[in-house]
């Protein structure tokens, strides 16, 4: 089964978190240009120190990490899903985990700095980033369900048909018949 709904939210999270390490690494714009992306206005980005390099530059590398995570999960679910579904799981479960790390430090962060409104947005791209997670849990055990659901299917069959030979043995045994050609009568 494809895991369409887990390809296209790790794509979406990888461009999303590409983008905003772009925006950072712009040298016009820096974090209060990826802030203002998120829906942070940020005054006076001088004071705040938010276009130092010694600032920029992690949170560029941290958001690049976690693009390049995403894009792994993404990969990862289009070629392997069949082949090795824990393997896709722990990419995936990392991913996410790094991008709410992320956020979470430049909630703390923004925090130190004094930004206000970082909160709300940084608490609705946790919620994002938690839905989208529940979503691809989901459809994972949905795919896990019918699979499972596919082979009881099939051994409630088998059964079916062994308890159909063995009662049409027992009659054979009842009756005499035997179906064997055997010498002695067995």
């Amino acid at each position: 089964m494809r895991h369409v709904l887990t390809s296209f939210l790790a794509l979406h999270w990888a461009i999303v978190f590409a983008l905003l390490a772009f925006i950072c690494i712009d040298g016009n714009r820096g974090v209060a240009g990826a802030l203002g992306v998120l829906g942070v206005a940020v005054e006076n980005t001088h004071l705040a120190g938010l276009d130092d390099a010694v600032v920029v530059a992690p949170l560029a590398i941290a958001l690049l990490v976690v693009a390049v995570l995403f894009c792994w999960a993404f990969v990862e679910t289009l070629l392997n899903i069949a082949a090795n579904p824990d393997a896709t799981d722990i990419v995936v479960r990392i991913a996410f985990i790094s991008a709410s790390g992320v956020l979470s430090l430049i909630l703390v962060g923004g925090a130190a700095q004094g930004i206000d409104g970082l909160f709300m947005v940084i608490a609705v791209q946790l919620t994002a980033l938690l839905a989208s997670y529940v979503a691809v849990l989901a459809e994972r055990r949905s795919a896990l369900a019918t699979t499972v659901a596919a082979e009881s299917e099939i051994r409630a069959r088998a059964n079916v048909m062994a308890r159909g030979a063995a009662h049409s043995s027992l009659l054979n045994r009842i009756s005499g018949r035997s179906d064997t050609k055997h010498g002695d009568g067995r």
